[in-house]
């Protein structure tokens, strides 16, 4: 198998280097390319026909949200964002980037060499693995609701790759009826605060960064911190969320199958469980369990996935009662929430 051909493209000449080598350095990955912006990255597209693009948010003449803006429709590829702490990574992402990674500041060689080896190269090929154009934002059709009462229900989704746009199609389709929502997406620290924030201004119910203690009630989403595992708990008869341990679970932190293990011992058949798009199979055996528990499960179908590895994982090993398309999964939700 051929390496996975990658432009590079960065205006600082010290940090492309260092990307370069960097990613030159995996036996399965080939930098063909490197640019200093947009006009050079188009023409480097063209010329050399790369598999991924990583990209810069900050770029001089034209952004790199504006590139991709231009890029997508006419040329789509896969590409990496790399961005310091700041919500235009999200603009990329609708824009229609598979992910990023969180510019490394003042760090040491080591933590540098781990970044530019491990993080960055890893993103690069879950991207090129990617169905580019998948999660394109349409209208919301109409939800009929009617939600079973008389007891307390809750919906749990897990998300990585692609994620933030999925995770942003079935949540702007709920209504403030909807019971509380619990979510885990994987995504570094400061990212998931900004992530939640941008939900919570675009969406009719109310969403946040988890912390420990926060009630899971109707009509809110709460989403698992960037660098914490997020647990469902019960206290005084009620629900309730609690964020703590940064060990990984399944190379991931916050990790699904976390949530969905505490969900299916707390909630059980009150609960229903969402897997979306995402590499690997974090939250699969988690999902398995809530199933088990009575929970309806529900995974996103192969067509509409950035990447079907989670959902895939989930449905091979039994955990999936519903498979569905992306624009189907809210309504569903509610279906199985009126019975």
């Amino acid at each position: 198998m051929r390496p996975i051909r990658v432009l590079v493209v960065d205006d600082s000449v010290m940090f492309r280097n260092m990307l370069v080598k960097g990613l030159d350095s995996d036996p399965n990955i080939e930098v063909v390319a490197q640019a200093q912006d947009a006009y050079e990255a188009r023409d480097a597209i063209v010329k050399y026909r790369p598999d991924v693009m990583t990209l810069d948010v900050e770029l001089p003449r034209m952004s790199g949200i504006e590139f991709l803006r231009k890029l997508m429709p006419q040329y789509p590829l896969p590409v990496v964002m790399i961005s310091a702490l700041s919500d235009k990574v999200f603009d990329a992402l609708e824009a229609g980037a598979v992910d990023f990674v969180n510019k490394p500041d003042n760090l040491n060689r080591e933590q540098l060499n781990n970044f530019l080896t491990q993080e960055l190269a890893t993103k690069v090929k879950i991207a090129s693995t990617a169905k580019v154009g998948k999660l394109k934002r349409v209208e919301t059709s109409s939800i009929t609701t009617h939600i079973n009462g008389g007891v307390e229900r809750i919906v749990a989704i897990g998300a990585s790759t692609g994620g933030t746009e999925a995770i942003f199609d079935v949540v702007r389709r709920f209504k403030r009826d909807i019971p509380g929502v619990v979510i885990v997406q994987h995504m570094p620290p400061g990212f998931t605060k900004m992530y939640a924030d941008r939900l919570n201004n675009q969406c009719q119910v109310a969403v946040k960064e988890a912390q420990t203690g926060d009630r899971v009630l109707p009509g809110q989403v709460l989403i698992a911190p960037g660098d914490r595992h997020m647990k469902l708990v019960k206290v005084g008869g009620m629900y309730q969320v609690e964020c703590s341990g940064v060990e990984r679970v399944n190379g991931h932190c916050p990790s699904v199958d976390v949530l969905f293990y505490s969900v299916a011992k707390i909630a059980g058949k009150n609960a229903v469980g969402v897997i979306l798009t995402g590499m690997g199979g974090d939250g699969a055996k988690g999902l398995l369990a809530m199933r088990n528990a009575g929970a309806k499960t529900i995974g996103q179908d192969e067509a509409s996935c950035v990447v079907y590895g989670m959902p895939k994982v989930a449905y091979d090993i039994g955990a999936v009662e519903h498979r569905l398309t992306l624009s189907a999964i809210a309504g569903k939700v509610y279906n199985l929430l009126s019975k």
